[in-house]
Parts: C-alpha cells; structure tokens; sequence
C-alpha cells in the first residue's frame, strides 16, 4: 500500500486577475479552491493513473472537511488525525504579472495528536511505501522527519522525501528509498550553483554518498535526472508543452515515478520516464495530470 504524509494541508485559493493593484479593489478573472499540501498532491495524482494510496497527516475545522471531501472526489482514502481546535490553513495564490503567496499558519499540533500520527505509521510495513513531503509547521519539532524515518528504519518500508534542504539532509543518514530535489535546490545544499548536467550528477552521487538510494533532480524546462541505488543514471529533457501551472508539478513527478515502478516491476528506467511525463502533464494544465495527458506525453518521451 502507499501512503502519504501531508504534515501542513491547506485550502488553495487560486486566482487570477489581468492585473493586481495592491490599495484598490482588485477583480479576478478566475478563481478556484482546491486542496493544497505536497502529500495531498501526490495521493491525488496517484488515483489519476490508478494507484491506490491513503492519506495521512493532520487536518482541522471546516477547510479539513473541505480537503478530505476533495479527497474522495478524486477516490482517494484519508486516515488524518483529527486537530480539536483551529482550522487547516488557507493559502492565497495570486497570478496576476507576477505570482504572488499567501500561506496561512495552521492549527495547533499537541504532542498527543503527533503520538496518533506515530500509531499510524508503526502499522506500516515490508512491501509499503511511504511518502514523506512538505513544510513542518511550526506547531510540530523541526526534527519530525526525523522521527518518522527512525521509527520506521527496520521496517522495510521504501520511502520516499521531498522536502526543502534542511529536512532532507537530516534524513540521508535512514537511507531513503528515493529522494526528490530540483537542481537549484541540490546546488543550495552544496553551496555551489550548479551549471551542467555533469555537475548535477556529481553532486547528486553525495547525497548517495551520504545514504539516499534513488535520487531524482528535476530541472524543469530542463529536464530532469535520475541516479538509482543500481548505479545507472538517467538523463531526459522536458516534453514540450506550454506552462499553464507549475504548482504540484514536482509531486506529480513523484507519483508519476511510483506509479512506473510499481507497473513495471522495478524497472527504474520506465519509473523515471513516468515520473517525467507526469510531472510535464500537471505542468500543462490548470489541474493535475490525468492518465490520458501522461499517456501521451509518455510516447514522446520513449
């Protein structure tokens, strides 16, 4: 089974205006409300291209009906840890000239409620995958990826992280099954700017070095690369398409790569090209990737 962890859901208020006057009465041309959170993303890209996951994490008040509704929309199971106080986040995204983000705060996490969370992730075991991705709240230790991943060493259970650098790092040394930076991120962690597909490489065979198994760069127009714990390395440039939404564009990709890998027996070539093609596809549209947008891009990639 695979299962997500979103430790800060929110509500996305999406909308555009042909112009954004901060001081006046501002008028969208559209707008929309869509369950927000990396994990969240990921389970919902899951059920596009057929995959069966439960989401977990912590969910309160109105807006936590909200996602958990969206949720099963999209036939995706929820077991979050219900928060008594407090409401889940809302975050205001804004594409006007440029983009502009609002991100709320979040409810109030206790040390019980993270004990709830715990009891969950102890259930899983060998054959289960688990993704790991997203802010911390600041209700929560800045160590929490931490915690999961020593819980949860010796269960034999693939999981994968895509988090900002200073959660990731902290984690390499529990051997994640896969890891997900963009290129700019890989060289934040270094602290070089990395200007070639050789040097990506490089870089990335550290964070092998330092304990991941797979590492998947993604390079937005660019591209992306993958470095497996077999020793290969991938490289496959963008499918070509227009940029309608980069948001959950990276957690596609990491669905995407599941989905191949579980379809294909193992096979990190095919999981690496449909993590591509899917991360493309959410790109491409005002949503996330359906099977049939994947599907297509997926021939011209191959």
């Amino acid at each position: 089974m695979i299962y997500t962890v979103t430790f800060n859901p929110a509500l996305d208020y999406i909308v555009r205006l042909d112009k954004f006057t901060a001081g006046a009465i501002n008028r969208v041309t559209y707008e929309n409300v869509l369950g927000g959170g990396k994990g969240i993303n990921v389970s919902i890209v899951l059920s596009n291209l057929g995959q069966k996951s439960t989401a977990l994490g912590f969910v309160a008040g109105f807006t936590g009906e909200e996602i958990k509704r969206q949720l099963l929309e999209h036939n995706v199971q929820s077991d979050f840890v219900q928060l008594p106080k407090g409401f889940t986040r809302i975050n205001v995204k804004v594409k006007a000239e440029v983009e502009t983000e609002i991100n709320g705060q979040g409810p109030d996490i206790s040390e019980a409620k993270r004990e709830e969370l715990f009891a969950q992730l102890e259930k899983l075991g060998e054959g289960d995958t688990l993704v790991l991705s997203g802010s911390v709240p600041k209700t929560l230790p800045d160590d929490m990826y931490q915690q999961v991943l020593s819980r949860l060493q010796d269960k034999k259970i693939r999981i994968v992280v895509d988090a900002e650098k200073g959660l990731l790092l902290k984690v390499l040394q529990y051997k994640p099954w896969l890891i997900k930076p963009n290129n700019h991120e890989l060289g934040d962690m270094f602290g070089v700017k990395l200007k070639s597909n050789e040097e990506i490489i490089e870089y990335a065979k550290k964070l092998q070095d330092m304990g991941a198994q797979n590492v998947l760069i993604s390079m937005a127009g660019d591209g992306a690369i993958l470095l497996t714990a077999e020793g290969q390395s991938y490289f496959s440039p963008a499918p070509k398409g227009t940029l309608v939404n980069s948001i959950g564009a990276g957690d596609s990709m990491v669905a995407g790569f599941i989905t191949g890998y579980v379809e294909s027996n193992g096979d990190y070539k095919k999981a690496f090209h449909m993590g591509v093609a899917t991360g493309s596809a959410s790109a491409f549209s005002e949503n996330l990737a359906t099977r049939p947008e994947v599907e297509a891009l997926l021939k011209t990639i191959e």
